[in-house]
């Protein structure tokens, strides 16, 4: 009897302890569930990979390049170089435009992207950095045939 009590309570404390672990962690004690950039897209075989920066510095919060020519296949990668950006193409800012994509979370860590397939009609499409548009960080996609 006094052998099931001793495993009983062997058993419960290997489950309590492991319960209070909290899962897998790295040597500093952090959870590894850090947020990880998107799945690169992979252009259409006639398309090509247009890289745009999102950037906070002393000079401002900006994408660089602000304006951009891309067809229909290509991929816009928006590059968090630093601070916490967004892209999004407000319909205010489209208007009688059609397709246009939701507006990307909001990346956080540098090096994390936002690939952006080009399907749009012909025409000038403005996108913006929601918390930064007043200060400037707005953009023009130009999509040509």
């Amino acid at each position: 009897m006094t052998n099931i009590i001793v495993r009983s309570g062997l058993l419960a404390g290997a489950i309590l302890l492991t319960a209070c672990s909290g899962g897998d962690k790295g040597a500093s004690g952090a959870s590894d569930n850090v947020p990880t950039a998107a799945p690169a897209v992979q252009p259409a075989a006639t398309g090509k990979t247009i890289v745009v920066e999102m950037v906070t510095d002393e000079t401002g919060n900006y994408y660089s390049p602000k304006e951009i020519e891309a067809r229909k296949g290509d991929v816009i990668r928006f590059t968090l170089k630093a601070g916490v950006h967004n892209v999004n193409f407000l319909p205010d800012s489209n208007s009688i435009k059609t397709g246009l994509p939701p507006a990307s979370e909001m990346l956080q860590l540098p090096g994390q992207t936002y690939d952006f397939v080009v399907n749009l009609q012909e025409g000038d499409y403005y996108f913006q950095c929601d918390p930064h548009a007043a200060l400037g960080m707005v953009g023009k996609l130009e999509v040509e045939d």
